[in-house]
């Protein structure tokens, strides 16, 4: 055991001992997100570096303080990347990592098309709140007998312990991309998307604001060109493109500029889903993912009734009555035994998930 990640278990066994919280974080990145922010920090930057990559296999395994940036870096040298792409959110000089990539389970444009972050979680390295270190999956895609708990740390906030070590599956760079412009009110886009959902088509990221849909297209050259025939739209510059997708990853279109009294919801909802005439309204995820710009007084509700689904409120507005639509009776029963197995003192980013978790 080296001396960064033994000073961290000396850490946690102090504040299991002493019942003190800890604040687990890597570059604050992603502090915005979940519940208020509570206990001693506890900074996760010193277990830095690229444990393994092995191109030829598709896998990485990095340390989970080491910065998302350096790894997208070493991937994009061998023409591969992060298919879920991860937001960074890295602004006033945070820097993204690893570890907090997984805890945060956030994912970009094309979560709908290739998989969210838990999908490609091949196996990690937790300390829990007892302060032991458990391994948990390998690295390659068939390893997993019984309770895949490395997949689990995915969106788990911390809450389980301190993520050490990671396994990701990653993917070659598809080597065509083109995204079509389309001018379409809300109800006739979802329409549109629900049509080419069923059609062997190449979609891999999709947006609708304002009367204006933008499809990405990735795959084989053939197949994006075939696609452009039978889809039709305005083909959009490359370079708009690419400013596009990345500035609704990272949220820093118009669209995510908050006023003052206002309040970012995201609905996570059936692709299939009308119209919710909520408030302004941007959809990706081919439908099934929709931000909502809400006054504050309106921002603490959830999916209006008898539409299936769930919302968080991202940013903005009063926390205290719960960031994440509460979880069903048998599911909460799940998540708080596991929560009692894994930190059963409550050290491990107390409330940052729940208010009372």
């Amino acid at each position: 055991m080296d001396t960064p990640l033994k000073d961290l278990v000396e850490r946690v066994q102090w504040a299991a001992a002493t019942g003190t919280p800890l604040r687990i974080r890597g570059g604050g990145s992603k502090d915005f997100y979940g519940q208020s922010l509570q206990g001693e920090l506890l900074d996760t930057r010193s277990l830095r570096g690229i444990v393994s990559y092995e191109p030829s296999e598709l896998v990485v395994t990095v340390r989970a303080g080491t910065s998302l940036a350096e790894v997208e870096a070493a991937l994009a040298e061998k023409g591969q990347y992060l298919p879920f792409e991860p937001p960074h959110f890295a602004a006033g000089g945070a820097q993204a990592t690893v570890g907090g990539m997984v805890a945060a389970g956030l994912n970009g444009p094309a979560r709908a098309s290739v998989g969210a972050v838990r999908d490609y979680v091949l196996g990690a390295q937790l300390l829990n709140g007892r302060a032991e270190l458990l391994t948990y999956g390998g690295q390659v895609m068939k390893n997993v007998a019984g309770y895949d708990v490395s997949r689990l740390l995915a969106g788990s906030l911390g809450s389980l312990g301190l993520i050490v070590a990671v396994s990701l599956k990653v993917l070659p760079r598809a080597v065509a991309e083109a995204t079509l412009v389309f001018e379409l009110d809300e109800a006739r886009a979802l329409q549109q998307l629900n049509a080419w959902g069923s059609q062997p088509l190449p979609l891999n990221a999709s947006c609708w604001h304002q009367g204006a849909l933008m499809v990405r297209l990735r795959g084989a050259a053939a197949a994006i060109a075939a696609a452009k025939k039978t889809m039709g739209g305005q083909v959009m510059d490359d370079g708009a493109a690419a400013q596009l997708w990345t500035a609704l990853r990272e949220q820093t279109a118009a669209f995510f500029v908050l006023e003052e009294g206002e309040a970012l919801m995201r609905l996570s909802v059936p692709d299939t889903t009308p119209p919710l005439n909520l408030g302004p309204t941007l959809i990706e995820w081919h439908g099934g993912q929709r931000w909502l710009k809400l006054p504050l007084a309106a921002a603490q509700q959830a999916v209006p009734a008898g539409v299936p689904g769930h919302a968080t409120l991202f940013r903005g507005g009063d926390k205290s009555a719960g960031v994440f639509t509460p979880l069903p009776a048998p599911l909460d029963r799940i998540t708080r035994e596991l929560k009692k197995q894994f930190d059963p003192a409550g050290i491990c980013n107390r409330g940052r998930l729940y208010p009372d978790f």
